[in-house]
């Protein structure tokens, strides 16, 4: 059996403001996409892909905080950005395949717009020096190369 870890270094991503924000956020657009018209296959697609955005607000939090290397956490951050881009964008489509339930359409962008600020917070609290190297270049911090030798491969 395990043991709950007491490490007050490791935080709950419940806990987090950015966490909490996400779940307001999937409520919103859970409530909302629950008025989309069963026999509408358009709307339907939309809502497929807004739940989906919308739950990665919060998985994805969840799973930097649980990985906690800057490679992990900025792979996560870029989900999560182009998740938060995207729910705000589908609202076109819900208007152009007419869903009309549009009072919650300036809901959830205010609610979008708390979470960013809320992220940009969030992703400068990463710890760039806790890192393995990004091979393929994307995430590593900044002075680190793909290239680069590992400093682990250096101790004996």
């Amino acid at each position: 059996m395990f043991e709950e870890d007491d490490d007050d270094d490791l935080r709950k991503p419940e806990q987090l403001p950015i966490y909490q924000k996400g779940m307001e956020i999937f409520d919103i657009v859970k409530t909302m996409t629950d008025l989309i018209p069963k026999d509408n296959e358009h709307l339907q697609i939309t809502k497929g892909f807004m739940l989906e955005d919308a739950a990665n607000l919060t998985v994805k939090v969840a799973g930097a905080e649980g990985g906690d290397l800057y490679d992990i956490r900025l792979e996560c951050a870029t989900i999560i950005r182009k998740s938060a881009r995207d729910l705000v964008v589908q609202l076109n489509s819900l208007e152009m395949f007419g869903f009309e339930e549009t009072q919650y359409f300036d809901l959830l962008r205010r609610e979008v717009e708390e979470y960013r600020l809320l992220y940009i917070d969030w992703v400068q609290s990463f710890d760039p020096w806790n890192y393995i190297i990004d091979r393929w270049g994307l995430f590593n911090p900044p002075g680190v190369g793909p290239f680069d030798e590992d400093p682990d491969d250096l101790i004996e």
